[in-house]
């Protein structure tokens, strides 16, 4: 095949960036005619960093210049003029502060100013009302961010469905696979620990977790070499709703509603959904205890249809398959924990927490088989029966011992992860001619999925500050993971009623994995150009065993991952950022499981012991304007693609099934812009557009296959103040065709509409919202490559109408549990699933 400009494009970014970065340096540094530069702290001595300073004129105290201190509270004016000044350093919790005022000229054309010493600014908390709000969509240097809690249309969802809203993230429904600026790969955190579960299970996590139990979901493309290295297209990491404040407080959520969907007989059905949480804080010296639970139930309901064209000895057969299944979900979620302050240098922490969800199906599978003239041949039906069940219990154990008060600080983490699941499922198919007949005997299939996985983990961390504001960090990380998957399948023999082991469809996997890792990263300044700068080792060693077909791979490798970040200043109201990293995507557990697991007798998946993992390498430029709109150009190559669901055939057989496989390389040209508009002081918009241009190559059984595609993503949110206590949200959200290795999914989107009431004293609110009421939601896509040709139209229950009532007590004003990164940040995400 012939070479893309991939690396033309990679060499070009990266030149253009630096070029930029220099340029402005050397033309800032020639225009200047005068400096002052200066310090702002506290009266304890203390500096104070991300203050705001503002130069004004002392005839008028007309703004000049702005500017923001750094970590040691360091601030300069530049290419100041001749004349008088004084300076104004700004701080929330501190008075406004002005220095005296000082003159620029000939003979004094750099000026160091004396310290400036800001004093705390005492108020009586009950006279003061915070009436501002973050924005759904919040772009930051270096992640986005989507404010849950703040959102009203949000209220009531999934996390999935809050997630299908973020910028460049779109949902494949189909195969549940999360993909981020059009990469798959994606890893999940929350509150900053790995799930250790696969695409497929990670996505139907986040399908049964309430939304209102959610803060704020980051997105992170390009993360340092502080993170695990895991995840090619970046990190997506949801943060869970914590209480902040002193004495006792918590909140209480209860909400239900319900959705609407049809059923293959075009009837429609009701389908409700209850969810409650309680969250619990207490802070008292010392001590901090926390602690939440949440409940849920659910209904839902997914319809599909399947058109199937299989060529086989110049004849031609024709499936259409149309499936509903009807689900119901139940799931507790529980976290408690405690913060001991030993004293003020060292802080011990606990942490439990896990969930136990259960999952059960009933669906019927209705299948048309007809010749190659379109004659009904026959017609097989097969019910499904599932229940499927997985449990988690995770428990951490932490350390932080702060040196000095200055920022040098060391922590420890130990981790404990294990999960149990059991799916059970049951497949009954009867066969019909065209004319309704029984044609063969019936054919009975159980199957049952026995899973264990225990992750072991502990890192450490270290924090060096260095002069001028630099710091050195350095780290340590091991992790062992075993797992144990089972697959027993039993046929009903119809004779005498009898179930039977079938040998040729079982089979028990084994896999056992060890990675270490270290890192070092700096972070500081060259002249005005700051630098963050790292490298991360790590060595992996696995070993996947079928102990039913007696089979082993083993792997051992060592990798190298450096990353790279230059931000500059340009003035006032620009920041230029470039960033690059390498990264890898391990396989799922379970992707590297031989098992098949069934969804009818002519069409299964299966896994691939031999997968390979896939090498990212990334580079962004990043151009920001009054910390407001965002415009980002990227460019990413993934080596040895992981090609989750590659479609086979077996045409004799007429069966058609997936398996992952590594598959040549992809190129992701990618373009996001992030801006708000202020329509008038009630009514304020988020919008973003992403657009990227893909280009997919490989070969598909021995002949050369290749993509490209330009696709794009568009989101808006408009929030509506109508009174104090008030308040409406309308988003939006749409995705163009787009391409994902042999599939090609046509356009999707949506809109919400959503109410909030503030009551009782600003304690309480009541939120409605009314999701995709004109169910626009639905997938439709087609794979088409060699003797594959078949179409998908699926739809699910998106249309809903949900009602929220929160209530908080207690003391508002207590500081909450710590954040803290466990050990197992990435393994968790690799956790497989046999739905």
């Amino acid at each position: 095949m012939k070479k893309p400009l991939s690396h033309t494009i990679l060499l070009w970014l990266t030149f253009y960036g630096l070029l930029l970065l220099t340029l402005s340096t050397a033309f800032g540094q020639a225009l200047t005619r005068g400096t002052v530069n200066g310090q702002v702290g506290t009266a304890a001595g203390k500096p104070l960093e991300f203050s705001t300073l503002m130069l004004l004129k002392a005839k008028d105290s007309t703004l000049v210049k702005g500017a923001i201190s750094d970590a040691e509270g360091k601030y300069a004016f530049e290419n100041v003029g001749a004349g008088r000044y004084l300076v104004a350093a700004q701080q929330i919790g501190y008075k406004k502060t002005y220095t005296a005022p000082f003159a620029i000229d000939e003979t004094q054309p750099a000026l160091e100013l004396p310290r400036l010493t800001m004093t705390d600014e005492t108020k009586n908390l009950t006279e003061v009302k915070v009436v501002a709000q973050k924005p759904f969509i919040e772009q930051q240097v270096d992640r986005t961010v989507v404010n849950v809690e703040n959102s009203i249309v949000s209220s009531g969802n999934t996390a999935l469905e809050v997630l299908e809203k973020a910028p460049g993230v779109t949902i494949d429904r189909q195969n549940d696979q999360i993909q981020l600026k059009g990469k798959s790969g994606v890893i999940v955190y929350i509150d900053g620990k790995q799930t250790y579960l696969s695409q497929q299970e990670v996505s139907n996590l986040l399908k049964n977790t309430p939304s209102d139990n959610i803060a704020s979901i980051e997105i992170i493309t390009n993360p340092g070499s502080k993170y695990d290295a895991a995840g090619n297209s970046g990190i997506i990491n949801i943060k869970m709703k914590k209480n902040k404040n002193f004495g006792t407080n918590g909140n209480f959520i209860i909400g239900g509603g319900y959705g609407w969907v049809n059923n293959l007989s075009g009837v429609r059905d009701d389908l409700p959904k209850f969810n409650t949480s309680l969250n619990l804080n207490h802070r008292e010296g010392k001590v901090n205890l926390f602690g939440n639970y949440s409940y849920t139930n659910r209904q839902s309901s997914q319809t599909n249809e399947i058109n199937r064209r299989i060529p086989f000895n110049n004849s031609v057969t024709y499936f259409d398959q149309y499936s509903f299944r009807p689900n119901q979900f139940v799931g507790h979620s529980y976290k408690a924990g405690m913060d001991y302050f030993i004293n003020q240098k060292s802080t011990i922490g606990v942490l439990v927490n896990g969930f136990s969800n259960d999952w059960r199906s009933n669906g019927q599978n209705n299948t048309l088989i007809s010749d190659e003239n379109h004659q009904l041949t026959s017609k097989p039906f097969t019910r499904t029966d599932a229940r499927n069940f997985l449990s988690n219990v995770t428990g951490n154990i932490n350390y932080k011992y702060d040196f000095d008060g200055k920022g040098r600080e060391w922590t420890v983490d130990a981790d404990y992860v294990h999960y149990g699941g059991q799916n059970n499922n049951n497949l009954s198919t009867i066969y019909y001619n065209g004319s309704n007949q029984p044609i063969r005997p019936n054919q009975d299939v159980r199957n049952s999925m026995p899973s264990i996985i225990n992750i072991l983990a502990f890192k450490t961390d270290y924090v060096h500050p260095l002069k001028n504001g630099s710091k050195l960090e350095a780290g340590l990380k091991s992790s062992i993971v075993n797992a144990d998957n089972n697959t027993i399948y039993d046929t009903l023999q119809q004779e005498n009623r009898q179930w039977l082991p079938d040998a040729s469809r079982s089979n028990q996997f084994k896999y056992d994995e060890n990675i270490n890792a270290a890192y070092i990263n700096y972070a500081g300044k060259i002249g005005k150009l700051k630098v963050q700068a790292g490298l991360r080792v790590e060595h992996t060693h696995s070993v996947g065993t079928s102990v039913t077909l007696n089979q082993t791979v083993d792997r051992n490798y060592l990798n190298l991952f450096p990353t790279l970040f230059l931000s500059r200043q340009l003035d006032t109201n620009n920041v230029m950022n470039l960033s690059f990293s390498r990264r890898i995507d391990r396989p799922d557990y379970q992707n590297l499981n031989p098992f098949v697991f069934y969804l009818d007798p002519y069409t299964y998946s299966k896994g691939n012991p031999f997968l390979r993992p896939q090498y990212t390498n990334s580079v962004e430029l990043t151009h920001v304007y009054k910390n407001l709109f965002t415009t980002t150009l990227g460019f990413s190559r993934t080596t040895d693609f992981i090609n989750r669901e590659t479609p086979r055939q077996i045409a004799a057989e007429n069966i058609t099934y997936v398996t992952p496989e590594n598959q040549g390389h992809l190129d992701n040209l990618s373009l996001n812009v992030s801006f708000p508009v202020v329509v008038t002081k009630w009514w304020r918009m988020q919008n973003n557009v992403n657009a990227y241009y893909q280009t997919y190559q490989t070969f598909y059984s021995g002949t050369p296959y290749e993509v490209k595609l330009v696709a794009y993503n568009l989101y808006t949110s408009n929030n509506i103040t109508f009174s104090k206590t008030l308040s409406g949200e309308v988003s939006a959200w749409y995705n163009s065709a787009s391409q994902y290795g042999f599939y090609r999914s046509q356009p999707m989107g949506a809109f919400s509409l959503g109410l909030q009431k503030k009551v009782m004293d600003g304690k309480g609110s009541v939120k409605l919202n009314v999701s995709d009421p004109f169910w626009l939601n639905y997938f439709r896509g087609r794979a088409a490559v060699q003797d594959i040709d078949f179409r998908v139209l699926s739809r699910w229950e998106s249309r809903r109408i949900m009602l929220t009532f929160t209530y908080r007590f207690g003391n508002q004003n207590v500081k909450g549990a710590r954040q803290r990164n466990s050990a197992t940040s990435a393994e968790q995400s690799r956790v497989g699933g046999n739905n």
